[in-house]
């Protein structure tokens, strides 16, 4: 079912991305956009009860959104899988209209109030990354993906905003090195356990993660929960 709400919240952000670059997300811009869009200040107020905060994070889940409609149009079943995370960081960076949003959004997840809501954005934008791509995985993978993910997809934001180069060459280089540096640890890690002296302890880690599940699909039971590999 639609929710009745999205357009007028829609309207809402659109007339706050005038304002953002100049005022940042802050009670000016969403006054400013409630007074465009001529909405009812309570009508406002219960679309977004934090006011520019959830103006930001509806704005970041719109760019989630513009990327996974991308994929999906895009075949890219030619490509080493490394280079289709790459082109899904890509895409969602290529989403931003003006770099002063972000920019203006980082400042504003930056603080303490607000780190937990950023951390959650980025984590999810790792996990529709994934999903996109058709990740399975139902195990601690779930997470170590999603969290390696997260950290190379900051990283390379924190890059773009700076980098000045024609079609932002230097930021797909930065990122093809993030992914690399990824990949060699994965490397360590398969070197690790086939290491015959140090079986013995990674079987023990492996009993004790083994029970770790991934959220349901509707993502309503997070963090997931763990479960006895015996009772399985």
């Amino acid at each position: 079912m639609t929710d009745p709400t999205s357009e007028p919240k829609s309207a809402l952000l659109d007339a706050a991305l005038t304002h953002v670059p100049f005022d940042g997300w802050t009670e000016a811009s969403f006054r400013a956009a409630i007074d465009d869009t001529g909405l009812a200040p309570d009508l406002a107020r219960s679309l977004c009860p934090r006011g520019a905060l959830d103006l930001a994070i509806a704005y970041h889940q719109r760019g989630d959104q513009a990327m996974v409609d991308r994929l999906a149009e895009t075949d890219l079943s030619a490509l080493r899988f490394r280079d289709r995370v790459a082109a899904a960081v890509r895409y969602r960076l290529e989403a931003v209209g003006d770099k002063e949003l972000v920019r203006r959004g980082v400042t504003l997840f930056s603080l303490p109030q607000n780190s937990a809501e950023g951390a959650r954005m980025i984590w999810g934008t790792a996990d529709r990354i994934w999903t996109a791509l058709g990740d399975t995985s139902q195990d601690i993978n779930w997470y170590s993906k999603r969290a390696t993910l997260s950290g190379v997809y900051s990283s390379t934001v924190l890059y773009w905003l700076g980098d000045d180069s024609p079609d932002h060459e230097r930021s797909w280089a930065f990122l093809d090195r993030r992914i690399d540096n990824v990949m060699q640890f994965e490397k360590l890690k398969s070197q690790v356990r086939g290491n015959p002296l140090l079986k013995p302890f990674v079987a023990g880690a492996d009993r004790v993660l083994s029970g770790i599940r991934a959220p349901g699909a509707r993502r309503d039971d997070l963090p997931g929960h763990f479960a006895d590999p015996q009772q399985e």
